[in-house]
């Protein structure tokens, strides 16, 4: 049983600020170890649950966060940006039985700790086909197009309430309690540590390769903060502006819509100026 770990950043133990995200920061430093932390409690719990296989794809900014000298010896770790599928690159292959997600949160415009979708500003809503859409929705219907479940999410706790939307059988683990977007009731790694592997070791039950679910054709909206930033994004091939500060795109599949998702954002990302964003 081969499992494919999405490891974000922003929902992992003891994280509520944006340095403890930001590469570079002494804060940084410090929570890669607990991110590292948490990949390994789902690692050690899916091998007890029957895994024999996983791959971690680094999901976060860089996606050069963990450390690999303190990763599992039982896992591989994908690294590096610029991959096909970004968050969920190796789903493709065919040959994943089961995902999980990792250190996620809430998408733009909701409640949760270091809420956001993609970029950590700029974008203030997403959704696909009318509904609120985080990053693990959009990844959710990806892995789905390749018949891989969803079957573990890890982060805070209203993360945890999103997945019951785009996973409801999925296995949840919380280690932190939102407060607002930069503060959070924080459990110790090693409660965490214990939650995230028992929640891991349940979630194999769940594991199993499904028929691809074709959800196509997507339609995705985004929102943004300034009108420029529209006009950025309807630069995209099949990206039209439907206000001042929104753009909308229509997929024939999840590939397609996610590619065009990431085109977007990083064409949104590159038309903020320092001072008048």
């Amino acid at each position: 049983m081969r499992v494919l770990i999405s490891a974000d950043m922003e929902g992992a133990t003891g994280v509520t600020w944006p340095a403890d995200v930001e590469p570079g920061t002494e804060q940084w430093q410090r929570c890669r170890s607990l991110f590292t932390s948490d990949v390994n409690a789902a690692i050690a719990g899916l091998h007890a649950g029957g895994a024999t296989s996983v791959l971690v794809n680094e999901a976060h900014a860089t996606m050069r966060n963990l450390l690999l000298e303190r990763l599992d010896e039982r896992a591989e770790m994908l690294t590096g940006r610029h991959k096909d599928l970004s968050m969920v690159e190796g789903v493709q292959r065919g040959d994943v039985d089961a995902v999980a997600f990792v250190g996620y949160h809430c998408g733009a415009g909701e409640e949760g700790v270091l809420a956001h979708t993609y970029l950590p500003n700029s974008i203030t809503g997403v959704w696909l086909d009318g509904e609120p859409a985080s990053e693990g929705r959009l990844n959710s219907f990806v892995c789905a197009e390749y018949g891989a479940p969803v079957v573990l999410v890890t982060g805070d706790d209203k993360a945890c309430e999103d997945a019951a939307r785009y996973a409801p059988q999925a296995r949840t683990a919380a280690v932190k309690d939102h407060v607002s977007r930069y503060a959070a009731v924080c459990r110790p790694p090693g409660r965490t540590h214990a939650a995230i592997a028992e929640a891991a070791q349940d979630a194999m039950a769940l594991a199993g390769r499904t028929e691809p679910v074709r959800h196509g054709p997507l339609t995705v909206e985004v929102e943004v903060d300034a009108e420029h930033l529209a006009g950025a994004a309807a630069v995209v091939p099949g990206v039209e502006r439907v206000g001042a500060l929104r753009v909308r795109s229509t997929s024939p599949t999840a590939y397609d819509m996610i590619r065009c998702f990431k085109a977007v954002a990083t064409l949104i990302s590159n038309a903020v100026e320092n001072r008048y964003g």
